[in-house]
């Protein structure tokens, strides 16, 4: 593989000098640097023709205008952001919409990184998986608010729990491990959040949370209590 020069924006120059040690060795060369968006900009704008901009993203509304910027004056440039997480799906969204080509978190390992700007100048889109269908398909609107809906005021605690384990994609066994309850417990609470956001199943209900800005915060594992005797542990499905 041919040598690929890479614009890399990061205002951590100890995160730019740790990085740069990572791809020696490798196709991809940070040839250039910068702080900023706009400072990525302006180099990009003296002639410099790096194949990736590799650039770390804070999600704010310059920001976004800029990443749309980078698109419409560099077409044949290869945008790639890395975040520190992909809790606000909505951000994740809207880098999308402006024309990212990937979206990666800044703890992915260096394998997994090089083949992740391969796969970008293959012309792939690389996005993490439990989202890009969704993404893809239209199905989260990014113009909702970062904040959560007012819809959400009609849940209980419990049930926001419950939607954010779906945004996770975990089944009702690992749902009850996270909150410690029985999965009969979260049957009964899965049942009463698609009644009440007036959705058929799983997925919907998902989608729903993502439109109402839901976060897919993690919710911390807690040791799991016995059920107390007569109690009947339920299998959901």
């Amino acid at each position: 593989m041919e040598s690929v020069d890479i614009l890399l924006i990061d205002a951590n120059k100890l995160f730019r000098e740790g990085l740069k040690r990572l791809l020696d060795n490798s196709p991809f060369v940070i040839s250039a640097e910068a702080d900023t968006l706009a400072e990525g900009i302006s180099k990009l704008e003296t002639g410099i023709q790096p194949k990736v901009v590799l650039v770390e993203f804070d999600a704010g509304s310059d920001d976004i205008a800029l990443l749309h910027t980078i698109r419409e004056k560099f077409a044949d440039i290869k945008l790639v952001v890395l975040a520190a997480t992909t809790r606000n799906i909505h951000h994740l969204a809207r880098c999308f919409e402006a024309g990212a080509d990937a979206y990666l978190l800044k703890n992915i390992s260096p394998d997994a990184l090089k083949q992740s700007l391969k796969l970008v100048l293959l012309g792939e889109k690389v996005f993490p998986t439990r989202l890009a269908a969704l993404l893809v398909s239209g199905q989260v609107d990014t113009h909702k608010p970062a904040t959560a809906s007012a819809d959400l005021e009609g849940l209980s605690e419990r049930e926001v729990q419950i939607l954010r384990c779906l945004l996770n994609g975990h089944p009702n066994k690992v749902i009850a491990k996270k909150l410690n309850i029985t999965e009969a417990t979260v049957k009964v609470h899965l049942k009463g959040v698609l009644k009440k956001i007036n959705a058929a199943n799983r997925t919907q209900a998902a989608i729903w949370a993502l439109n109402n800005g839901l976060s897919s915060e993690n919710i911390p594992l807690r040791p799991r209590r016995q059920p107390a005797a007569g109690v009947e542990v339920g299998h959901g499905v």
